[in-house]
């Protein structure tokens, strides 16, 4: 509406066009106890000397820990969060899958370059064991052309920052479109850090788009 000052101005309104969401599902501590106690038992399987990693060393599974079967919860779920995000941006679809699914654990001092997902329309991060200092991950502004000029701000905000910092804790599934550019931190946790990333596409696509591309660097 008018102010008092521009009163040659009838109406004014601030259209949200082109947004990228980050949806943010925290499960019930129940619930998440019991899948990460799974999570845990499974990586312990993987790779008994998990806790020897060095500062600043990262270890990454295989990308098919979504066709095992003590995942078939966890991937239950994940499939059931992308029904409810494809419901809310209104796309239109026959089935969809999860197409890669792995853990990474990091000690003290990991990171994990910026990067996205290629091939896929959903990825997500699920944290199996975070702690302070070892519990957030960045999100990029996906629109190249916004770097070419960085006026001055006198506030932050959705709106005029390239980089959004996302606080996760145990039991939170962070879902996003595959093509957003999200970066970690180095921990600075002296215990490890666990999660489960994974992307989900349209089944129709699978068979020949949407594996993991590796050297993208997934996480």
């Amino acid at each position: 509406m008018a102010t008092n000052k521009d009163r040659w101005i009838d109406e004014f309104d601030a259209l949200s066009i082109f947004p990228t969401f980050v949806w943010k599902f925290q499960w019930t501590s129940d619930f998440y106890e019991r899948i990460n106690t799974r999570i845990r038992r499974s990586l312990d399987g993987m790779n008994p000397r998990l806790t020897e990693l060095a500062p600043g060393e990262a270890w990454q599974s295989d990308q098919q820990l979504h066709k095992l079967e003590e995942y078939g919860e966890f991937v239950s779920c994940v499939l059931s969060s992308a029904r409810t995000i494809l419901k809310f941006v209104k796309v239109d679809y026959e089935a969809v899958e999860v197409t890669g699914c792995w853990a990474n654990v990091s000690a003290k001092g990991a990171s994990h370059a910026i990067h996205t997902h290629p091939n896929n329309f959903l990825s997500g991060v699920y944290y199996v064991q975070t702690w302070p200092g070892a519990d957030t991950v960045n999100c990029h502004d996906p629109r190249s052309q916004t770097s070419v000029l960085r006026p001055p701000v006198t506030e932050l905000a959705g709106q005029n920052t390239d980089q959004v910092v996302v606080k996760v804790r145990n039991g939170t599934l962070l879902m996003f479109p595959s093509y957003l550019p999200h970066s970690v931190s180095p921990s600075e946790s002296d215990e490890l850090r666990i999660s489960v990333s994974f992307n989900v596409m349209f089944s129709l696509f699978t068979e020949n788009l949407s594996g993991p591309m590796w050297g993208a660097q997934e996480i």
